[in-house]
């Protein structure tokens, strides 16, 4: 019997259910209506819910989607998981991963059965998502002073007083701008905040002294709405970065929260905040983390990679980590995005049906890897393949001289960095090594 498929709105259902377990409320995606939002989707799929679609295991290629269409490949997204979640275990370190990769509530999900900590958010929006989906430890990795954001914490610590939330503070008037919105909210309870050191001259946010840290710090103990529980930065934007000078502003940071603690600047928590990591240099981190010196209080050692959970076949697949410790495992690459040829006006030219709307293209272009025959569905490597540009909705190739390569043809395409991939894609199908359809992703951005 046929699926219903009912007409009319077809919003995502609202979570809902105060208390309920981010699993119970991101199961709830699976109750949205499939349509035109959606790219690539099989257009007879018109109405059924994803729920229903998942249960039919289409297949990627024969069951009715569109080109270009984005797959994520279920065994390397598990396999990337498994592997993170393994090394934080091996190393002693909690993990938050970053959010801002994914958006994905499935995957946040998946995260936190793999024991972590919490997520990681950068900005207001990402919370609001988080929480919209039960996540109950956010680490806000900036400083927030929007007093409209402001006040919606406030609000959210007031309701679930269990949620906990942590974020950055770099500056005096940062901390003089989120003591007045909070007072103003009437807040309940004291925002927890960790100080950003800053990764040097140059770098990225963060106070840039361990002098101008120590004034941020006096600050917040003079913030009635505040709680200092840490410190934390991103070694990823030390200039210059290689292996000795990350490793020494990771010590800097360590040195930074000794120094806390020694004036007596934690009395108010109850264990002590260090946080760092990001997908570059996360080896660092383990490394460093394990020489902090015991402290008046229990630490917590906060890793925050995030963009593991798919890889990439460019950015991070040669910045990973593991390429420097390859006996502690590997990642895999789990994005491929497929399009057809549609045009094939020279023997060394050819034209796809997928571009900036569909690619990440920041950083790397994407790079063609297999054809599958627009004939007879056999599958070939793309050797003498090459993508030279993107325009918005075309993929530029190059042929070499007797490249078999015809309009019709499906090209499937690694890319590079994930969070430019995710962002583009509302519901991305998770494909099996077979092709298989097993369910659909859901991102907020």
């Amino acid at each position: 019997m046929a699926a219903e498929r009912p007409t009319g709105h077809t919003a995502a259902p609202a979570p809902s259910a105060p208390g309920a377990s981010p699993a119970s409320l991101a199961s709830g995606l699976a109750d949205e209506r499939v349509d035109h939002r959606f790219k690539a989707l099989p257009p007879d799929a018109e109405g059924l819910t994803v729920r229903a679609l998942a249960a039919e295991r289409r297949n990627l290629f024969t069951g009715g989607f569109t080109t270009p269409v984005l797959a994520l490949s279920a065994e390397s997204v598990a396999h990337n998981l498994d592997l993170l979640e393994t090394y934080a275990e091996r190393h002693g370190l909690a993990f938050a991963p970053h959010g801002k990769t994914s958006m994905s509530p499935q995957l946040f999900v998946d995260q936190l059965k793999r024991g972590a900590w919490g997520i990681t958010a950068a900005v207001p929006h990402q919370a609001r998502v988080y929480r919209a989906y039960g996540i109950g430890r956010i680490f806000l990795a900036n400083e927030l002073v929007d007093a409209v954001a402001l006040r919606w914490l406030a609000g959210e610590m007031t309701a679930d007083p269990e949620f906990r939330f942590v974020c950055y503070v770099d500056s005096v008037r940062g901390v003089e701008l989120m003591e007045a919105a909070l007072s103003a909210a009437g807040a309940t309870r004291p925002v927890d905040v960790v100080v950003e050191l800053g990764a040097g001259e140059g770098a990225r946010t963060g106070a840039r002294t361990e002098a101008d840290c120590a004034a941020v710090a006096d600050a917040v103990a003079a913030a009635g709405s505040l709680r200092l529980v840490g410190v934390a930065g991103y070694e990823g934007e030390v200039p210059d970065a290689d292996p000795e000078r990350v490793r020494a502003w990771l010590r800097r940071l360590v040195g930074l929260a000794a120094s806390f603690d020694a004036a007596g600047r934690f009395s108010g928590t109850e264990e002590i905040v260090i946080s760092a990591g990001g997908s570059a240099w996360f080896d660092a981190v383990a490394d460093v983390f394990a020489e902090i010196p015991e402290l008046s209080l229990p630490v917590l050692k906060l890793l925050r990679s995030g963009a593991y959970v798919s890889h990439d076949d460019g950015h991070y697949k040669h910045l990973t980590p593991f390429n420097r410790v390859p006996e502690e495992g590997a990642l895999e690459p789990a994005f491929r995005l497929w399009a057809q040829v549609v045009s094939r006006p020279s023997g060394e030219q050819a034209f796809l049906n997928a571009g900036k709307r569909d690619a990440a293209y920041d950083l790397d272009l994407p790079e063609a890897q297999v054809v599958r025959s627009g004939r007879d569905g056999s599958v070939r490597p793309a050797t003498g393949v090459t993508v030279t540009g993107l325009s918005d909705q075309h993929t530029w190739v190059r042929t070499d001289e007797g490249v078999e390569l015809e309009v019709g043809d499906w090209v499937g395409m690694g890319l590079s960095h994930p969070c430019t991939s995710f962002d583009k894609w509302q519901l991305i199908p998770l494909v099996t090594a077979d092709g298989t359809v097993t369910d659909y992703i859901r991102t907020f951005f």
